[in-house]
């Protein structure tokens, strides 16, 4: 297992993608996804499809500011696990940093999913616990006290 912010393939591909999502370019960041990649999202419904996905963090991003760093990174096998941290700017017009985990898989190279966690203060409500749309307990993931999906 490797820890770093460099150095691995896939750890150049997340920023490969980063820098995309940063500067808002659709052809930079479709470049590092399969056409099939679902992200999900723990305050919204997931985003499938390289185009969408591509569309989508390109309008997102311009409008908070967003500017997003990896800060720590775990590869092993077909997934990587980072740390990042996003300065944006909050509703009321200060910069602040927000930090977060996400997951990926990769498939030939390419990044074929990410599970985003974070705890947005803005985005505070009970829904927002888990992935919207992740199939949890077709996953084999605990279940015992929920369906295994969030409901929107």
């Amino acid at each position: 297992m490797l820890t770093r912010t460099s150095g691995h393939p896939y750890i150049e591909t997340i920023l490969v993608y980063y820098e995309g999502c940063n500067i808002g370019d659709i052809a930079l960041m479709k470049s590092t996804f399969t056409h099939d990649v679902v992200h999900y999202f723990t305050d919204h419904a997931a985003v499938i499809g390289a185009e969408s996905l591509a569309v989508y963090w390109s309008k997102v991003g311009p409008r908070t500011e967003a500017n997003w760093k990896l800060d720590h990174a775990i590869v092993q096998d077909d997934e990587a696990v980072i740390e990042w941290s996003m300065r944006w700017r909050t509703p009321e017009g200060n910069l602040e940093h927000l930090r977060g985990t996400e997951w990926y898989l990769f498939r030939d190279g390419l990044i074929a999913e990410i599970r985003s966690y974070h705890n947005n203060y803005y985005l505070h409500d009970q829904r927002n616990r888990a992935l919207w749309d992740f199939d949890y307990v077709g996953r084999g993931y605990r279940a015992d006290l929920d369906t295994g999906t969030v409901e929107k």
